[in-house]
């Protein structure tokens, strides 16, 4: 299959009072419920009310549900729609969001309020929006009597916010007999439209970054801030971050990012070669794609000292990095490099992923998006985010990104995840909805096993 797909079709129209009503409820009522992630392991989560939500929904219409607390009160609900092959297309999707403040707002984050055409909220798009979707349409499918052409196993999952690594990697290390036979995924991260050189594309995520959370800390001779010194950790730190701060990684391209940038060049006619120069081309998108270029290193946190007069004997920062498959161990050996002597680390990471952009999923991918939105475009990408992709992958499951969306061209969706008034059009979830149906009931089993 080439790096973009067309089907020329008419829009096929179906009873749409299901994806219309229920969709647009579930986002809502989803996004009232506070499932903020705050990254503390050791803390009470806030899953449960989603999680029982969601399994409510399910058991409703007949489905024999699971439900796993990984840990205390991050509820992970999984059930399965026999097919009539085993080999199964799993849909996940994660009941977890970032804090919102908010006094930010111009909504209450956690309303779930439906105005201007929008559903307003935290999760919006990230990813209660897709949740919405995915359990509307499982509903649908069940409801109905379907057998689909395949199994598909429908996950609503914890703690990805923070790794995953008490919701689908626990999930997966513990309790793989829930995913057996899956080898096929769709989640997050894909499937919306952007504006290309006067036509819609579609993204479509195949690939994404490995996630690597680096430790920093520097030691020093501590003592009075009156006396002289010269061997003052928060500041060997503060240069050490500065030096990463400001250093450039190599520009690399990848397969997903070449053939990208190969259908956005066809696109917008851009004859030259400069991958830096089209992706300045691309508008709001040029920020998520830019990101794919190559690898990148941002310090989050920076801690030290306890008193105004006291030079401490230690200063720590975290910095989240964010590495091109195949650069991990070239990525370690710059940094430390730019880092310098005196700095001690300590790394933690979850792998990238990567998948081929071939094969009969995205080809129904490609025909479900055109047959609602006739000539339309569909290309992949690398996403420099994570998701619980990471985890699946350890199953052997080839992982896409697809929640499709149709947006308004200023939307500016890519600044909504993790951002302030997130909220998702009404006429998009019902657009998803219809496509994610689509998918769902046609025969993608030629690529899988």
């Amino acid at each position: 299959m080439s790096s973009q797909h067309v089907v020329s079709r008419e829009p096929r129209r179906r009873d749409e009072e299901w994806s219309m009503t229920e969709t647009v409820t579930f986002a809502s009522e989803l996004m009232a419920i506070d499932t903020s992630n705050r990254g503390d392991p050791e803390a009470p989560a806030t899953e449960r009310p989603a999680a029982e939500y969601v399994a409510e929904k399910l058991t409703e219409v007949g489905y024999d549900v699971t439900y796993v607390e990984t840990g205390l009160r991050r509820g992970n609900v999984i059930a399965r729609l026999a097919g009539r092959d085993p080999r199964a297309l799993l849909i996940h999707g994660h009941l977890d969001v970032v804090p919102a403040d908010a006094s930010e707002w111009s909504v209450h984050p956690f309303a779930g309020e439906v105005k201007d055409g929008f559903v307003w909220g935290r999760g919006a798009v990230d990813m209660k929006g897709m949740v919405a979707m995915t359990l509307a349409t499982a509903r649908r499918l069940k409801r109905d009597g379907v057998v689909p052409p395949r199994d598909l196993i429908f996950a609503f999952l914890s703690d990805e916010e923070a790794g995953g690594w008490l919701g689908a990697r626990k999930l997966v290390d513990e309790r793989r007999e829930l995913f057996d036979g899956a080898t096929e995924a769709i989640s997050e991260v894909g499937g919306f439209s952007v504006p290309l050189g006067g036509e819609r594309a579609y993204l479509v995520q195949v690939a994404e970054k490995s996630s690597v959370l680096l430790e920093l800390l520097a030691r020093g001779a501590p003592g009075h801030g009156a006396m002289l010194h010269d061997d003052n950790p928060i500041a060997r730190l503060a240069a050490a971050v500065d030096r990463l701060d400001r250093h450039r990684f190599p520009l690399t391209l990848t397969d997903p990012v070449r053939q990208f940038l190969a259908g956005a060049a066809a696109a917008l006619a851009d004859e030259g070669d400069d991958p830096e120069a089209l992706v300045a081309r691309l508008g709001s998108l040029s920020r998520l794609i830019g990101a794919s270029l190559r690898d990148t290193a941002n310090v989050t946190e920076f801690k030290a000292g306890y008193r105004s007069n006291v030079v401490p004997s230690v200063a720590t920062a975290t910095v989240d990095c964010r590495v091109l498959p195949g650069r991990e161990d070239a990525f370690r050996r710059e940094t430390e490099s730019v880092l310098g002597p005196g700095i001690e680390t300590e790394w933690r990471s979850l792998p990238g992923v990567s998948t081929s952009f071939d094969g009969a999923l995205p080809a129904a991918m490609a025909a479900a998006i055109t047959a609602e939105d006739p000539g339309a475009r569909l290309l992949p990408y690398l996403l420099p985010a994570g998701t619980d992709a990471k985890s699946f992958a350890r199953l052997g499951v080839r992982n896409f990104g697809f929640a499709p969306l149709r947006l308004p061209e200023d939307l500016g969706f890519a600044s909504l995840f993790h951002g302030v008034d997130e909220r998702v059009p009404v006429d998009a979830l019902e657009f998803g909805t219809r496509v994610l149906d689509r998918l769902l009931t046609t025969d993608t089993t030629g690529a899988a096993g």
